[in-house]
């Protein structure tokens, strides 16, 4: 029976054991994330923290991958010039901040907005549009972006402080590192002659305007 017994356990590693091994591949978190075993989003203590935690999270995968789009945009206009290193630069950190988005929506069975097929034409004709009129308006593009994504978020961090700072920790630390990387976006396109657009401060309201709307629908749809 012994005998049985331990072949029959031996069987069993050798059937299970490569599926696992694998499967712990797949789920492997990268390496900078390995010291975190539980969701940056609290488990909601009722459906009005629920909303509100699902509305923030929603509104903001909805806005990084407006960005995204909009760089893109950019890029395929400027992106054999001499601006392009730039865009590129601002565009990788924004890829960062979609992923983490992507995988906080997933771990908290968050549904993205249903307005991202839109924001995926508008985001990247904006991006496009605006480089067409050289170097200048992709930077006012930037400027006026990253200015309506950075004071929303400085809205959310104000709104959690006040709740429960201690709650929610985790995510005040993911919005921050964010809002500090917009705000130097925005001060980037400052420093590269953004306002020196004709129509400057009518482009930049034009297009926070839409931000705003943006914003609006993205929480709510």
């Amino acid at each position: 029976m012994h005998r049985a017994a331990n072949t029959a356990v031996y069987a069993w590693s050798n059937i299970v054991g490569p599926v696992m091994i694998r499967q712990c591949l797949k789920c492997r978190v990268p390496p900078q994330m390995s010291a975190r075993a539980y969701s940056v989003v609290p488990t909601p203590h009722d459906s009005e923290e629920k909303e509100m935690l699902h509305r923030i999270l929603r509104v903001d995968h909805a806005g990084e991958y407006g960005a995204n789009r909009i760089y893109a945009g950019q890029m395929a206009v400027l992106g054999r010039s001499s601006t392009g290193p730039l865009i590129q630069e601002m565009w990788d950190q924004e890829k960062v901040h979609l992923a983490k988005f992507n995988e906080i929506l997933a771990e908290s069975r968050v549904r993205p907005t249903a307005l991202l097929p839109l924001w995926n034409l508008a985001g990247f004709v904006l991006g496009a549009s605006s480089a067409l009129l050289g170097k200048e308006g992709a930077m006012a593009c930037t400027v006026a972006v990253e200015e309506s994504i950075s004071e929303h978020y400085n809205s959310q961090i104000r709104a959690l402080m006040e709740k429960d700072p201690d709650r929610y920790t985790e995510l005040l630390q993911i919005i921050k590192e964010f809002r500090d990387d917009e705000i130097e976006h925005h001060d980037t396109g400052l420093e590269h002659d953004a306002e020196s657009v004709p129509g400057y401060w009518l482009l930049k309201n034009a297009i926070q305007l839409g931000c705003k709307a943006a914003i609006y629908a993205s929480q709510r749809i």
